[in-house]
């Protein structure tokens, strides 16, 4: 039976480019893997977060609108990303960004794990995990979905992706069930929250636009295709991204998905050695490069 692994990537919307470099590239330390432009208004960036490689399940991309409004999660969005911190490196890493007068709140625990929530520059939460078994501090450990009803996300989960139950916690403000994928790969787990006080959500900044799944090969993204169709999702055509082909649709709770294979990998047209460095253009959008580069502004990524 095809199963879903785990995550491939995380989409989200940010304010100026230059202050997401900052942080993510600079005070998290991901590598800016692949620096291109949203393919359907290439005056906008499309910015790629990862390990050295740019592998699924470290993935996370935002498109930079510098005149976005801020935005509220709520229920039918994805709501937060957490990274898998390696339990050795969680206190150091707490040290790091703690010099000088940055002010850290104080680590809470979920499932018996320590979780320390950052604010990105937009206002995003972005949930460090201390993670039992993680290799490095670049791949995900989970994504929090916000519903008004858990009950037909949780079956999509399981009942489709092969997603297990592992358990229900009690917090202050809400509920939260926690789904794995079976096996070892990164990325594997999901939650999905539930409030107890309703709110209204608003894309903007600060808000995440889409989750992608992963498909190991083409043939298992054709595989998706025709079950979701089984359960009554009508996905979109493959779309070439360049970097993978995706398909989309709604879950239940109005959360975007995508389903986005492994290859072509971040190094199709690039070096590994030299990820993120130059613009990068599909090749619709290649005879636009002047006009384009002009437009975008200059990006200076921490050392």
């Amino acid at each position: 039976m095809t199963r879903i692994p785990g995550l491939h990537h995380v989409t989200a919307i940010s304010g100026p480019p230059q202050a997401n470099v900052d942080f993510y590239a600079g005070t998290l330390k991901q590598r800016l893997v692949k620096k291109t432009v949203n393919f359907d208004a290439p005056d906008t960036y499309h910015l790629y977060y990862g390990d050295h490689t740019g592998s699924a399940g470290t993935i996370l991309t935002f498109f930079p609108f510098a005149e976005a409004g801020p935005g509220r999660a709520g229920p039918g969005m994805a709501s937060a990303y957490a990274y898998a911190i390696p339990k050795g490196d969680f206190d150091t890493m707490i040290d790091e960004m703690s010099e000088g007068d940055n002010f850290l709140p104080a680590p809470t625990l979920r499932f018996g794990q320590r979780v320390l929530t950052l604010r990105d520059p937009d206002g995003a939460p972005v949930e460090l995990i201390e993670t039992e078994g993680a290799a490095d501090r670049h791949g995900f450990h989970s994504v929090t979905l916000w519903e008004r009803d858990p009950d037909p996300t949780a079956r999509l989960l399981t009942e489709a992706f092969g997603y297990e139950v592992q358990g229900s916690e009690r917090s202050p403000g809400g509920e939260r069930l926690r789904l794995k994928a079976p096996g070892n790969d990164r990325a594997n787990i999901i939650d999905i929250w539930r409030a107890d006080v309703p709110t209204v959500p608003r894309p903007g900044k600060g808000t995440i636009h889409h989750v992608a799944f992963r498909a190991k090969t083409q043939e298992d993204q054709h595989h998706w295709q025709e079950a979701l169709l089984k359960f009554g999702h009508r996905t979109t055509p493959v779309i070439d991204r360049q970097y993978f082909n995706a398909i989309y649709f709604r879950e239940p709770g109005g959360v975007l998905f995508e389903i986005a294979t492994d290859p072509p990998g971040f190094a199709v047209d690039e070096p590994v050695e030299t990820l993120g460095t130059a613009l990068k253009l599909p090749p619709q959008h290649e005879r636009l490069r002047d006009r384009i580069e002009a437009t975008l502004p200059k990006l200076k990524v921490p050392a």
